[in-house]
């Protein structure tokens, strides 16, 4: 059971592995795109590649739903990123359970974000989680986990993709042990527990009064969505590549020349240099390409 990207490489996985694959869940198509065009996720794709069959729906409310479920009689059920909560009812159907991966170290960044709360605040090291699932969000104890590095130029993109590799990889390396019943699951520190909440696109909005070191971490964070972003001229601007260095030359929001081709805006605290940027309607380009087409932006005021 999953739905975007970081769920595929366990698809994968579990499907050239000895295990049988009885049936995939995920999501129902959503519209997306100026068109409105329905596009299936991409769990739903792979699967569909590969052959298996597939099963979409927006939750388990329907009887039904959980009657046929519990038909194909799986053994387990694994979970990565399905974003739909499992009622008790699906949950005792599996012999052996059900298994999320989740991409932090539980207990800390419970909840739907774990990857983008790494990044804001910090941290330098993360990783996944293999827990069985109980009755409470993210609470269940814990088969397996395993620590991954952030590097500086991690985003939540790069990350995701490191952590959905891993992920795959303890996965395989810890069902073996599950289903032989030699792996006793470790209970959480309920009392260390961390939240994380769902992004916004208001969330991207760039607020000058910041220091810079955060809005940096912002920047990556909210790669590839939000996406940070702030505007010039009514028009908005995308903030897709960052760097911090430490400095006061203005008052915060003020675009400087920082000399050799390189533009930075003042924060609060040091000064946020832009790397790559993209205008409403416009092409991602070097802020060297963007300033020649933007006469007037250095110098200007960039709203908080």
């Amino acid at each position: 059971m999953g739905v975007p990207e970081f769920a595929v490489p366990a698809l994968k996985r579990l499907a050239s592995s000895e295990h049988e694959v009885v049936a995939v869940y995920t999501r129902v198509d959503k519209a997306s795109g100026r068109g409105r065009a329905t596009s299936g996720s991409p769990v739903k794709r792979i699967a569909e590649e590969i052959g298996l069959e597939v099963r979409q729906l927006e939750n388990f409310k329907k009887a039904a739903d959980v009657v046929d479920l519990a038909n194909l009689k799986p053994d387990i059920i694994v979970v990565a990123s399905f974003s739909i909560i499992l009622p008790n009812s699906v949950l005792d159907i599996p012999p052996y359970g059900c298994l999320n991966l989740h991409p932090s170290l539980l207990p800390r960044y419970r909840g739907p974000t774990p990857i983008p709360a790494a990044i804001l605040a910090g941290d330098n090291v993360t990783g996944t989680s293999v827990m069985f699932i109980d009755r409470k969000v993210d609470s269940g104890p814990i088969l397996a986990q395993r620590k991954v590095s952030i590097e500086s130029s991690d985003t939540t993109g790069s990350l995701t993709e490191k952590l959905a590799r891993v992920s795959a990889d303890l996965l395989m390396e810890t069902l073996p042990g599950w289903l032989s019943r030699s792996i006793t699951p470790r209970p959480q520190s309920h009392e260390d527990a961390t939240y994380t909440k769902m992004l916004s696109k208001s969330d991207g909005e760039m607020d000058w009064g910041l220091p810079a070191v955060e809005l940096w971490r912002r920047v990556r964070a909210y790669y590839p969505w939000p996406v940070s972003f702030t505007s010039w001229k009514g028009k908005g601007i995308r903030i897709l590549e960052a760097l911090p260095q430490s400095g006061r030359l203005d008052i915060p929001g003020r675009v400087l020349d920082l000399g050799g081709g390189e533009v930075g805006v003042q924060a609060a605290e040091g000064i946020l240099k832009l790397v790559k940027v993209q205008l409403e309607g416009k092409k991602e380009m070097g802020i060297t390409e963007f300033i020649c087409g933007q006469p007037g932006f250095i110098g200007s005021m960039l709203p908080s």
